[in-house]
């Protein structure tokens, strides 16, 4: 019997950073997800292969049962540690999914893998989904982070996000802004790490329980903005509070100063993908910058 799950992929929008230290946020699903299949076999193995949006495969192995119970990351292989550690994990939870029983899995991602919508998120919710276990507990004892991925790998609508006494707190709200069409989502092709960034930002902060508080309410009141200028200046406001926090220039004035609108970091700051809003359609102000990629919202998010 064959065996399919999916899980969504993820753009953080407002309260990236802030998440981490109880603040209500706000993210949204994407249309652009990711695949596991998975087929029994009769060896104690886990033959394993990773495709690429494109059809190409970017990861292919095979991995014996034991070394996903023993933990055993003997390789030099990042990828390969990495996948044996989350699997070691999902089995620790639900010891009975591999216990006489080997596997071929295929994932097919749905979206070009150096994206940043969630490969990781998206191949944890699946293995969650698979092993019949909590993916969220799953994400803490494997990756780490604050779990608004899972969120919105599990749900098909935009969603508020908090962590709450350790437990992560979220659910659906309507989002459907009248001037969505003017908002864009323009790849960067600049890679950040989340681990490092986040490093970076509780380097720096002070106490932050006004700013916690200031995010948690602006959460609420993005949900009830009707227009785009107001729209617009509600982020720039947010990003250079961000900015003076990380000490670091908004990506706006880093790399577009001159765009009449709004281009707003997601996630991890100055990485992957912007969020853009202008009155005007702004492809060919990007592209003349080099930047090529320039997806719609409703392209984009579910």
């Amino acid at each position: 019997m064959i065996m399919e799950f999916y899980s969504n992929g993820k753009l953080f929008i407002l309260g990236e950073y802030y998440v981490l230290e109880g603040a209500k946020v706000f993210a949204l699903p994407t249309k652009f997800g990711q695949y596991l299949n998975v087929f029994p076999l009769k060896t104690k193995t886990l033959s394993w292969k990773s495709y690429d949006a494109d059809g190409s495969v970017w990861y292919n192995d095979e991995i014996a049962v034991s070394d996903i119970i023993s933990n055993n990351q003997s390789s030099d292989d990042k990828v390969r540690n990495t996948l044996i550690d989350i699997l070691h994990h999902a089995h620790l939870m639900n010891p009975s999914i591999l216990e006489n029983n080997g596997f071929l899995v295929e994932t097919k991602l749905t979206f070009p893998r150096n994206w940043g919508l969630g490969t990781s998120s998206t191949l944890i919710n699946n293995i969650a989904q698979w092993f019949q276990i909590d993916a969220f507990k799953l994400l803490q004892k494997s990756f780490g982070g604050s779990g608004f991925d899972i969120a919105c790998a599990q749900n098909n609508a935009p969603v508020t996000y908090q962590v709450v006494n350790n437990e992560p707190v979220f659910e659906q709200v309507n989002f459907n802004p009248t001037f969505k069409d003017q908002i864009y989502f323009v790849y960067l092709n600049i890679k950040r790490d989340s681990k490092d960034a986040i490093a970076n930002f509780r380097k720096k902060q002070k106490n932050l329980s006004e700013e916690i508080k200031q995010v948690t309410q602006m959460t609420d009141e993005l949900l009830h903005i009707q227009d785009l200028e107001t729209f617009i200046a509600f982020f720039k406001t947010y990003e250079q509070n961000l900015g003076e926090i990380l000490e670091t220039p908004t990506i706006q004035k880093e790399l577009f100063p001159d765009f009449n609108g709004l281009v707003k970091s997601l996630g991890g700051w100055g990485g992957d993908f912007v969020m853009v809003a202008s009155e005007h359609n702004p492809t060919e102000y990007f592209k003349d910058k080099g930047y090529n990629i320039i997806i719609p919202y409703n392209d984009m998010i579910l």
